[in-house]
């Protein structure tokens, strides 16, 4: 079945809406309720959550993307067309938008209501390619999963699953967002824009190398389906 691109529009704004509420408002909700004792391991399951019930909700209709840059990853393997990536760009930052005013209304506002931010501890010469790596494994899962079409039934759980990873063991060198609409959201909303582009060019790195890297499977696939 075709889906129109306003019910894509759709299904991808609740569902970034949705992630984004769980990704940080998990973080605002430790800050405001446990004073951060909870730390990354709760912030890595609540997203993993999110997208479980994200991509089993509507990755029939928009293949779940909720991120501009899995959007363009999807776009370089011709999976999506040119003007789809306006609609789920658009549908992407404005659930993005409306998680972070959900959470800063209803959860509170402490930790810049969840904004991502890098440990610079650690040199950027290493921030940003953890960023990408992280990026990276999460859009290699993503078309392992569409790819090997065996695996479509696990398919959130796989993408929920190394969001997840990607958070509990490299958030505390990159900020792991991998997603540059959830680090727009509250980053705009609580001011604190001094990381964004790093989440707006590590992210796109990551699934734009990767996608190159899968477009001539994804060609063959299709070319055999029409065999």
């Amino acid at each position: 079945m075709t889906y129109s691109n306003l019910q894509i529009f759709t299904v991808e704004l609740i569902g970034t809406f949705i992630l984004v509420i769980f990704a940080t408002g998990s973080i605002v909700y430790d800050a405001e309720v446990f004073d951060g004792k909870l730390g990354i391991p709760f912030a890595a399951l609540a997203p993993f959550i999110a997208l479980l019930i994200g991509v089993y909700s509507f990755g029939k209709i928009s293949m779940a993307h909720f991120n501009p840059a899995v959007t363009i990853g999807y776009y370089i393997t011709g999976h999506i067309s040119k003007i789809q990536i306006v609609y789920y760009f658009a549908a992407e930052i404005i659930g993005a938008i409306l998680g972070s005013l959900f959470v800063l209304l209803f959860i509170g506002d402490k930790a810049n209501l969840g904004a991502n931010a890098p440990n610079y501890d650690h040199s950027i010469f290493l921030i940003f390619p953890v960023e990408v790596l992280a990026s990276a494994m999460l859009m290699g899962v993503i078309f392992y999963v569409v790819y090997t079409k065996g695996l479509k039934g696990f398919s959130g759980v796989a993408i929920g699953g190394i969001v997840g990873l990607d958070i509990l063991f490299l958030a505390f060198i990159s900020g792991a967002s991998m997603n540059p609409a959830r680090a727009l959201a509250p980053a705009l909303l609580s001011g604190s824009l001094g990381d964004l582009w790093l989440y707006w060019s590590a992210p796109f790195v990551g699934t734009i190398i990767v996608a190159f890297l899968f477009r001539n499977k994804f060609q063959a696939q299709r070319a055999s389906n029409y065999e």
